[in-house]
């Protein structure tokens, strides 16, 4: 029986293994096809010959510009929706399979309260206006929220669990975002910068934030696959994963690491586009059911796929000027309220 048994399940293996690389090659198209097509969406109708001559050759003149500036165009309006939407997805698969709670998305970390902050700071009180400069103020200070948030966490007795991030992360994000709207109230200028990053949108920010962000998104995501799976163990329970090798304490703060260098770093770029780290490791859930470094992969794409699909979408009602941040809001409210209706009928 065993020697029939064991090519019989290695075929069931192979199989599925097939099966998730080509659906995971057809989204990586699906995804392609998006953003060729992002390229022609916009308050300026360009022909796909000045999109392809634009592309080869450079161009030249108001069709060229639309396509390819170096601030605004559309094609680093693109790359740079991939790259974050892509760590979005990747944070919040992070961090709903290390607390084991379906509801984790990185704001619960207190990355958007504390890149506001530095953004309210470093913008409204010291004059740092340009993008390229306050963004490293804005990572810095999720960062460091981040740091407060596992100090909060670690305090007193008993070890590092969900239920104690978690809380420290709400009490942190309600002193942060206080202290936020005290400044703006004080200094208009503060409130005038926070205002501009604060919608959500990838709008205007151009090659050189996508340049800075994508080295933070790659190492994050390589943090995420090589700890994937003793992740998912977590999820489980401590004590299940303490048995079966993990160090537990070692692999939860490097998790809580790679989360927020991913979410921090987007949310420095672009701003709070809320949800997709909710509702991306749902899809990936419901859809394929994988986990471990399939579903790190999954994530890359599907994190990647909502954040262009909603700037898409938002071209279509306000041209180039509705943020991302609005559709994806629009979109992830209504899970958010079905997935705690079903975690209340759950428990009852």
């Amino acid at each position: 029986m065993t020697t029939t048994s064991a090519p019989a399940t290695s075929r069931v293996t192979g199989a599925r293994t097939g099966r998730l690389v080509a659906a995971w090659l057809g989204l990586l198209l699906v995804l392609l096809a998006l953003a060729a097509f992002s390229l022609f969406v916009g308050a300026r109708d360009v022909s796909a010959a000045a999109v392809w001559d634009a592309l080869l050759h450079g161009g030249g003149g108001f069709d060229a510009l639309a396509v390819t500036d170096a601030t605004d165009g559309r094609l680093p309006r693109a790359v740079l929706a991939i790259i974050v939407g892509a760590g979005l997805g990747v944070a919040g698969l992070l961090i709903q399979r290390l607390m084991n709670n379906p509801l984790g998305d990185p704001q619960i970390l207190g990355i958007n309260a504390g890149a506001a902050l530095a953004i309210t700071i470093v913008g409204g009180l010291l004059g740092l206006t340009q993008i390229w400069a306050y963004v490293w103020f804005a990572f810095a200070g999720a960062v460091v929220a981040m740091a407060g948030v596992y100090l909060l966490g670690t305090a007193g007795r008993g070890p590092l669990t969900p239920l104690r991030v978690t809380m420290a992360g709400i009490a942190l994000t309600a002193v942060l975002t206080g202290a936020v709207r005290g400044i703006s109230l004080m200094w208009p200028n503060a409130f005038d910068q926070l205002r501009i990053w604060e919608v959500g949108s990838v709008t205007g920010r151009g090659w050189v934030v996508a340049a800075w962000v994508a080295p933070f998104i790659a190492i994050g995501i390589a943090v995420a696959f090589a700890i994937a799976h003793a992740v998912d163990l977590i999820g489980m329970g401590d004590e299940m994963a303490t048995a079966l090798g993990v160090r537990v304490g070692r692999i939860r703060l490097l998790a809580l690491a790679a989360a927020t260098i991913l979410a921090g770093a987007a949310t420095a770029a672009v701003g709070p586009i809320g949800f997709v780290g909710l509702m991306v490791p749902h899809a990936i859930r419901l859809a394929l059911g994988v986990t471990g470094r399939w579903a790190v992969a999954f994530a890359v794409l599907g994190g990647a796929l909502v954040v262009l699909a909603a700037d898409v979408v938002a071209r279509f009602f306000d041209e180039d000027k509705m943020p991302a941040g609005i559709v994806t809001a629009f979109v992830g409210a209504p899970i958010l309220i079905l997935l705690v209706r079903n975690s209340v009928r759950a428990d009852q």
